[in-house]
């Protein structure tokens, strides 16, 4: 297999695919409530809907960093982690996903467009190959952080 259908599998697996370790990062917000999704489970601590923008802002990254496209067309304004909506009801959960799922396309896309040569090339301090593979990493830590949260939500009124 060549270094891009690698990459893609292990995109693929961690966003939406079949794994053997349990959810991807789609499958742990499926069937998300608004409750669920603003639940913050202690002071400084991220919520699952701080956690999907932040996943789909560090897609947007690398996604720039293959192409060399410049900053400035991510959706939602500012970096890293966002700002909660005003109202923090189903359809900002419902925004975030799509903005999460146009991301990942976006860099879908740019994987399956560049020179196979090119994944041995740096982008800044990584190599295209390292960045993407860094990213399916990236997809599976978030899918288990938020699992924990999760978890953290259903057990607050146990206690």
């Amino acid at each position: 297999m060549d270094t891009r259908a690698s990459l893609l599998v292990a995109l693929h697996r961690a966003y939406d695919g079949r794994s053997w370790h349990g959810p991807n990062l789609l499958g742990s917000i499926r069937g998300l409530t608004a409750e669920e999704a603003f639940f913050r489970p202690g002071l400084g601590r991220h919520t699952i809907y701080d956690l999907v923008l932040h996943a789909a802002y560090w897609k947007y990254a690398a996604r720039r960093r293959l192409t060399g496209e410049k900053r400035g067309s991510f959706p939602v304004k500012g970096s890293n982690f966002f700002p909660e909506p005003k109202v923090k009801a189903a359809a900002a959960v419902l925004g975030a996903r799509a903005v999460l799922d146009e991301a990942h396309r976006a860099l879908v896309a740019a994987v399956e467009a560049i020179p196979e040569e090119a994944f041995a090339e740096r982008r800044g301090e990584w190599t295209a190959e390292e960045l993407v593979a860094g990213v399916a990493a990236h997809d599976l830590y978030h899918a288990g952080q938020i699992q924990l949260v999760k978890k953290f939500f259903a057990e607050r009124g146990k206690r």
